[in-house]
């Protein structure tokens, strides 16, 4: 590679923006040129821009301090200083949707942490280890937009990480119902304990439009491709609740399942501890190693021990057994603002550029 590919940032300044600036401050492949906000912080350091408001655990990276915040709205200037961009801009869907697809029909690939376009026919919605192969309607999006290079692609929900990966693992014993439960970080709405102090010792048994995606997006994830369109599978049934709870980073799934060919725990376990995916065998510079631990403590996983399993690129899985009413139950914790967030679209992002999909302008 001769040179690293320029990346921009829309919505730079927010909580999903600062960390994929955190995580691409020192990455093989990408380098962050241009970062994009509001009107109001547009003409600003970076650091002036977000400096009072950085909220990761790792200081801002010099290397974005000093360049200059561009207005998100102007298009064409954005997209002719960088050869792609990710997106977590803070609009209505409905902006969203139209702001992204003109950065594609500006031949600029959008990779998005947002939700507006994972129900988009031909916008692939991928978890780079599950559903690779869905980057391929990519190419009937293009034709649908008149575009050479520029597409939009997406992550699903934070949501689903914790528990979808498991139930993938486990298809040859055909999941077909599932009842979850996730308890939800704080920093999924964009939160520190100082912006909510209420949340200290408190529980919220709703999170809007959480279940609905945590119930629907495995479902489109495990379909296939026909006719240009992701058709989304039938099959497992999913049924959610989403609490939010008193933690700063780190999903947690409860997790009760049916299996048409019911395994043993044994073969659960193993299935867990051999999933391999693409990005594993291409050796992607964001794939962890293992993608799903499996631990075998009776209290794990906790957030505290293991939410920062493989850079919070990995899954934990715990307490799998037997269950009176379904075949088998189990706990899983994934990290949801690195692989439920900012890292799962780098990773999709460097699935795309191994793809041949994202390239140099």
């Amino acid at each position: 590679m001769d040179r690293k590919l320029k990346a921009g940032i829309l919505g730079g300044t927010g909580m999903v923006g600062q960390r994929f600036i955190s995580l691409l401050a020192n990455h093989p492949w990408f380098e962050v040129t241009t970062i994009a906000a509001s009107p109001k912080s547009a003409g600003k350091t970076y650091e002036e821009a977000a400096g009072g408001r950085w909220k990761m655990d790792t200081p801002m990276p010099d290397s974005v301090k000093q360049i200059i915040v561009k207005n998100v709205n102007d298009i064409e200037e954005v997209a002719s200083s960088v050869d792609f961009v990710f997106s977590a801009v803070d609009m209505t869907k409905e902006e969203i949707r139209a702001i992204e697809e003109a950065y594609a029909k500006a031949e600029t690939p959008v990779v998005s942490n947002n939700s507006a376009h994972r129900w988009t026919p031909d916008v692939p919605m991928v978890i780079p280890e599950i559903n690779p192969e869905h980057m391929d309607v990519i190419a009937f999006q293009k034709k649908r937009l008149g575009t050479t290079r520029g597409f939009v692609a997406v992550k699903p929900n934070c949501s689903i990480q914790s528990y979808a990966p498991p139930l993938f693992a486990w298809k040859e014993f055909e999941p077909y119902e599932v009842v979850a439960t996730t308890y939800q970080a704080i920093s999924g709405a964009g939160k520190t304990f100082a912006d909510w102090p209420e949340m200290e010792g408190n529980i919220i048994p709703y999170i809007g439009g959480e279940e609905e995606k945590s119930e629907k997006e495995p479902l489109r994830i495990l379909g296939r491709i026909s006719d240009g369109v992701i058709v989304p599978a039938q099959s497992p049934v999913i049924t959610c609740q989403c609490i939010r709870v008193p933690v700063l980073n780190g999903h947690t799934a409860a997790v009760f399942v049916k299996f048409r060919n019911k395994p043993t725990k044994e073969q659960l376990i193993q299935a867990l501890k051999e999933f391999q995916g693409l990005p594993q065998t291409l050796s992607l510079p964001s794939a962890p190693k293992q993608f799903i631990q499996y631990l075998e403590e009776d209290n794990r996983p906790q957030v505290a021990l293991d939410v920062a399993y493989e850079n919070g690129m990995g899954v934990s899985v715990g307490r799998l057994r037997e269950d009176s009413v379904y075949d088998f139950k189990f706990v899983g914790l994934s990290h949801n603002t690195v692989r439920g967030a900012a890292g799962g679209a780098v990773l999709c992002a460097e699935l795309l550029k191994a793809q041949g999909y994202i390239m140099a302008k």
